[in-house]
């Protein structure tokens, strides 16, 4: 089993803790990315949809993942679990640093995750509490805030996967480094 770590960054200008909206662990957000096989290296022509509230049933019977998908070229199949309370906000200081925001954990095994692709879904503040509903499908934001009268935006997306282990602390979370 592989962990891999989304994370994501932007340059956020007069907005900050850009998040799915309804949070980091938003049961109904689809995250869209293209899974590579790690037995022949056949990467999918198409982006795969995996959301926290969908699941379905480990073909072994024990069990469930949010997906369980056949490579298409060498028929091994796959499994891919998302691991929640681990994401949080990007926020204004991060984006002025370039830093990159935890997003998501997904437990993969036989394949490796490439190319996220933002959605709508997204919800960010300006400095002056307007709350906006994002659509990042095009890459951007720009809006006004009338609350604040000043221009805000989102530009230069990025997220990336990352490998990262799986830490056991006693008596508490989980920590994924």
């Amino acid at each position: 089993m592989v962990y891999y770590l989304l994370s994501f960054s932007a340059e956020l200008e007069n907005l900050t803790d850009l998040q799915p909206r309804g949070g980091c662990d938003d049961p109904t957000y689809p995250y869209y990315f293209k899974v590579k096989c790690e037995s022949c290296g056949e990467t999918s022509l198409k982006e795969t949809c995996v959301m926290i509230s969908e699941e379905v049933p480990l073909p072994t019977g024990r069990g469930t993942a949010h997906l369980v998908q056949k490579c298409k070229l060498c028929g091994r199949e796959g499994t891919i679990q998302m691991i929640t309370g681990q994401g949080q906000p990007l926020t204004l200081e991060q984006s002025q640093k370039e830093e990159f925001a935890k997003l998501m954990i997904f437990d993969s095994r036989g394949f490796a995750l490439t190319d996220f692709s933002f959605a709508d879904g997204w919800k960010v503040q300006s400095l002056e509490g307007t709350i906006f509903d994002v659509d990042l499908s095009a890459g951007e934001f720009a809006e006004y805030d009338e609350k604040g009268e000043c221009p805000v935006g989102i530009v230069n997306l990025r997220a990336k996967f990352s490998v990262v282990k799986k830490h056991e602390r006693r008596g508490g979370r989980d920590v994924y480094i």
